[in-house]
């Protein structure tokens, strides 16, 4: 199956009075139809800049400085400003952590989804009413013909997410981006805002990226998973990849992390040590200062990407064929 986005050496940077930060630094991956990619990482690892970077929506002092975005053939990165309105909600779309930034609070519910079906769209005022109750439905509003015309402060946290789904859904886009929409949420709304996810996607089709701090939360939805640290992707492959055989030591680190229900220990493992200043990257491996099993290597030179597999690639020097053999710290199986 072609790929329907496919994110090519893509580095962006934000101009600052210290310098220029390299937020994102040559990340690649792929999109198929149908599919959900789980982008995950700590706080601070460029997770949600490269996705905005690919709706083009980054503050002014943020640039593409290389790379491409292609999304059905066509590079984004090209396009004038006006051409990308045309392409966002349309063929791309976005939800974001939290809802109340995004709805208008003086404007009702109901009319802010129909404004977002009328932007692309060329019918009725009655056909978008009609348009936006059905997605109000299909977000699991109840009585949606009621609660279309009211406010966001009537509506709970869990019912502004999926009215900003319904949004993000108007316009039928073939790639919807969630950048941790449950994070604001209690545990019992996230499972159903997850799960409700699921469901849009077995009735439409849509690709999904879904990024999140969350491993629960990628094992659940994800068919590949793909590991952020410091601006880059240091290990991608399949949920069954990266859950089982993991093979960078910081995915090593995040999956030690892991509370243990079957544990007696009462400490939780972390990964010491703090990510790096993104302005002024260390020489070699970004990872290398927290890393225990860095190789002399890892503090002169960056590792490439090494290919494990055909579904599953890591960006560490201990698969080099000259490293010494290491053992993960544990015996992955998955969540």
């Amino acid at each position: 199956m072609s790929n329907l986005l496919e994110v090519n050496h893509l580095a962006v940077s934000f101009s600052t009075e210290e310098g220029e930060v390299q937020v994102v630094r040559d990340v690649s991956f792929s999109l198929k139809k149908g599919e959900t990619l789980a982008i995950l990482g700590e706080s601070g690892c460029g997770k949600s800049v490269l996705c905005k970077s690919i709706l083009r929506i980054l503050p002014e002092n943020g640039s593409i400085k290389s790379g491409e975005v292609i999304l059905n053939g066509e590079n984004m990165t090209k396009l004038s400003p006006k051409s990308m309105d045309r392409v966002r909600g349309k063929e791309i779309s976005m939800i974001f952590q939290d809802p109340m930034t995004l709805l208008n609070p003086t404007i009702t519910i109901g009319k802010q989804i129909m404004e977002a079906v009328l932007i692309h769209q060329k019918i009725s005022k009655s056909a978008a009413k009609k348009k936006s109750i059905e997605l109000m439905e299909l977000v699991g509003l109840d009585d949606a013909e009621n609660r279309h015309a009211q406010y966001p402060h009537h509506f709970s946290g869990g019912m502004r997410q999926r009215s900003v789904i319904a949004i993000a859904l108007a316009c039928n886009p073939k790639v919807l981006i969630a950048d941790e929409p449950t994070t604001a949420l209690d545990v019992t709304i996230q499972a159903q805002i997850l799960e409700l996810i699921q469901e849009i996607q077995a009735k439409t089709g849509i690709s999904i990226i879904f990024i999140t701090h969350d491993l629960g939360v990628a094992a659940q939805l994800a068919q590949r998973i793909a590991v952020m640290y410091a601006g880059k992707i240091v290990e991608i492959g399949t949920a069954q990849d990266i859950f089982y055989d993991p093979r960078h030591p910081y995915t090593w680190g995040l999956m030690s992390s892991l509370p243990k229900i079957d544990s007696d220990e009462g400490l939780l493992n972390c990964i010491s040590g703090m990510p790096p200043n993104l302005l002024h990257l260390p020489r070699g491996d970004a990872f290398a200062q927290r890393n225990k099993y860095a190789l002399k290597i890892d503090y002169l030179a960056e590792p490439p990407m090494f290919k494990i597999s055909a579904t599953h690639s890591a960006a560490t020097w201990l698969l080099h064929q000259d490293a010494p053999k290491v053992q993960p710290p544990v015996r992955f199986q998955g969540l």
